[in-house]
């Protein structure tokens, strides 16, 4: 089986491209995909395309539409979503990711320090698992892909 794999949460590590790397090296059966990924063009989508907003509000609005568009399918898609928790930013998008990955049935993993715990008791409850690190995510996805 070639597992499906949604890398969501936070832009501003390199976590995606460590996990990919790893899962590579180790000739694992997944394929991966991610939203976008470089701040810029994820937050100014919307005005580049459809053109200039007064309003940080619509800008944003725009921008957050047209990503939801990749961001959904990548969910819908996926047989697993990886959902990353950084520390520089609070990812009030990625705890909707989670939300609607659980919602979808999809078996997700949550990434983050151990001082998130509290705050994302109810993610961390939906969760198949909860790691705090990259490596721990690789091992995960190793187990689950083994071979008997």
């Amino acid at each position: 089986m070639r597992y499906k794999v949604y890398l969501s949460g936070e832009i501003h590590s390199d976590w995606r491209g460590e996990i990919m790397e790893d899962v590579r090296a180790l000739g694992l059966p997944i394929e991966f995909s991610t939203p976008v990924v470089t701040h810029d063009a994820s937050d100014n989508v919307g005005v580049a395309i459809l053109g200039a907003e007064d309003s940080g509000f619509w800008k944003d609005h725009k921008a957050a539409k047209i990503n939801a568009i990749r961001i959904k399918s990548g969910i819908e898609n996926a047989d697993l979503v990886i959902i990353k928790f950084g520390e520089k930013y609070r990812q009030w998008n990625a705890a909707f990711d989670a939300g609607q990955a659980a919602a979808l049935g999809k078996s997700f993993i949550v990434i983050h320090p151990e001082d998130f715990t509290h705050a994302l008791k109810e993610v961390d409850a939906q969760a198949m698992a909860v790691a705090q690190t990259s490596d721990q995510v690789v091992k995960i996805l190793k187990y689950i892909t083994m071979h008997e």
